[in-house]
């Protein structure tokens, strides 16, 4: 019995190391190869069971990280909308503007101009039930 708590934690750890490295290189470019050294096993294996346990795939979870960021920086700086694209990791002003729109309902240029409300998704970090060993997603604020 310890030593399932043990391993389970031992995963718990890698998992949530996972993610801080996600966290730490949203606005960069994020090496799978890091994040495969992290978790111990393939991208692709770790992108699956992330899915599983989420019920989210990890690239929309990085967009929507990415596009809450988006958001601060909108409401918080007087950064270039064309900076903030680019420091998010958009290629172009108008794939920047289609993304933030179809996630937060407005423009950027709407948003910061107008002060809407934005959607805000939270960091996720995995955590061990005390009670039946399950692991559980947490986001917090």
């Amino acid at each position: 019995m310890i030593k399932r708590r043990s391993y389970n934690m031992d995963i718990l750890e890698k998992l949530n190391g996972s993610l801080d490295y996600i966290e730490e290189n949203l606005m960069y470019s994020i090496d799978f190869k890091e994040v495969e050294r992290l978790v111990s096993c393939s991208a692709g294996y770790f992108k699956r069971m992330f899915s599983i346990i989420t019920g989210i795939t990890l690239t929309e979870y990085i967009r929507r990280r990415r596009l809450t960021l988006a958001a601060f920086e909108l409401s918080n700086c007087d950064m270039r909308i064309y900076d903030i694209a680019f420091k998010c990791g958009y290629r172009s002003p108008d794939s920047f503007t289609r993304a933030f729109q179809d996630y937060h309902g407005v423009t950027p240029t709407e948003a910061r101009n107008y002060g809407h409300r934005l959607k805000f998704y939270s960091r996720m970090t995995f955590h061990l039930s005390e009670y039946d060993e399950d692991v559980y997603l947490d986001q917090r604020d």
